[in-house]
């Protein structure tokens, strides 16, 4: 077998494995769904959607305003009609539309029209923020949520509308190591994020609201 021969066999099998990755990377894209939720701090959000078995990824940023590509003080300011939310893009065989629905409304306050925890105002509100295809399901885990509380559950079901994603540092705030100063002192991002949650009193009371059902409450 002659070099040039051995050349383009070698070629023509990197060629079909390069071709057989790319098939495989864009159909599992084409499997993916998106869902687009506000809880609230969208550090906490992210850090309890992303251990999900399914969750492929959890991206916070801003949406349900008119302001195009909002900053986040612009957003915490007041004035644009974003909130702080995540959207997720999970793999439906994995995980199923409505158990996320199921475990995000038992990971916040949804009977607190100020804000969630510790975070008060519009900004921190929370939402579900639908597909057109979505609505029903979010309706129907509404309606479930509402009747296990045994009160109003005031988080709206909206359609969904443009997402900013937030700026770099606010990316996997939850895991950085980069040194940052608090009203804790300095610390990581990573350690900042948990004395926040802690402070904050998130996990506690989602544990008073659902006991047991609460699926994050203590990460």
């Amino acid at each position: 077998m002659t070099c040039v021969r051995i050349y383009k066999i070698v070629f023509m099998s990197i060629s079909v494995a390069i071709g057989l990755m790319l098939q495989t990377q864009f159909l599992r894209a084409q499997s993916l769904e998106t869902l687009t939720v506000a809880g609230g701090c969208f550090w906490c959000v992210e850090a309890d959607f992303e251990k999900v078995n399914g969750v492929v990824e959890a991206t916070p940023g801003f949406t349900g305003g008119s302001v195009k590509n909002p900053t986040y003080k612009q957003v915490v300011k007041g004035g644009t009609g974003h909130i702080e939310a995540v959207q997720i893009k999970f793999n439906p065989n994995i995980v199923s539309l409505d158990k996320l629905l199921n475990m995000f409304f038992r990971s916040i306050d949804p009977t607190d029209a100020g804000g969630q925890f510790c975070d008060r105002g519009q900004s921190y509100t929370t939402a579900i923020f639908a597909t057109p295809t979505q609505v029903s399901t979010a309706n129907l885990a509404k309606t479930e949520a509402q009747n296990e509380l045994g009160t109003k559950v005031i988080t709206p079901v909206l359609l969904a509308s443009d997402f900013y994603p937030a700026d770099a540092g606010h990316q996997n705030y939850y895991k950085q190591k980069r040194i940052v100063l608090t009203r804790f002192g300095p610390k990581t991002k990573a350690s900042a994020y948990k004395a926040y949650r802690k402070a904050c009193g998130r996990d506690a009371r989602v544990k008073e609201l659902w006991g047991t059902d609460a699926p994050f409450s203590g990460n």
